[in-house]
């Protein structure tokens, strides 16, 4: 068995430093995309958090009571026959003058926007999911609260 000094390797007899230098520099690629993402990631979070808490004080100053947060529901629907049980998840349930709603929040330049379509699709999910005839929408950046109601005519 023939042993491989460092000389060897350093002076360019064998491609081993190559493959070292590339494995070790994928590994470092990798962290530092990793460490990127959950830096980004914790960043969103955060905003969020804070954007949830500055539509509570903007609901409570509305006359709205916190009834409860992140609150979740199961339903079903078929897909090719066969059942499929999903969760939905909204903000917040909110009540005023004996009629619970549900509250989204948004903070963001265009998630605010009831006619963008992902923000638009989530409010009628709610207004379906928890069988309520108005949603509420809840712009922070703006300071807004939109009463959403899918009562509609289509053509």
């Amino acid at each position: 068995m023939q042993r491989v000094s460092l000389e060897r390797i350093f002076a360019g007899d064998g491609p081993w430093l190559l493959v070292v230098v590339l494995v070790v520099g994928l590994f470092l690629g990798l962290w530092f995309a990793r460490l990127g993402r959950s830096s980004r990631s914790k960043g969103r979070n955060r905003v969020a958090a804070d954007g949830e808490r500055d539509a509570e004080v903007l609901l409570e100053d509305a006359g709205y009571q916190i009834v409860d947060r992140q609150v979740r529901r199961r339903f079903s629907f078929a897909v090719d026959g066969a059942a499929t049980e999903v969760e939905v998840r909204a903000d917040l349930l909110v009540k005023r003058r004996g009629r619970t709603l549900v509250a989204e929040v948004k903070t963001g330049s265009t998630a605010p926007d009831p006619t963008y379509p992902p923000t638009r699709r989530q409010l009628l999910e709610y207004s379906l999911v928890f069988g309520a005839d108005e949603v509420l929408l809840v712009d922070v950046p703006a300071g807004e609260i939109h009463v959403i109601s899918f009562a509609m005519e289509t053509r």
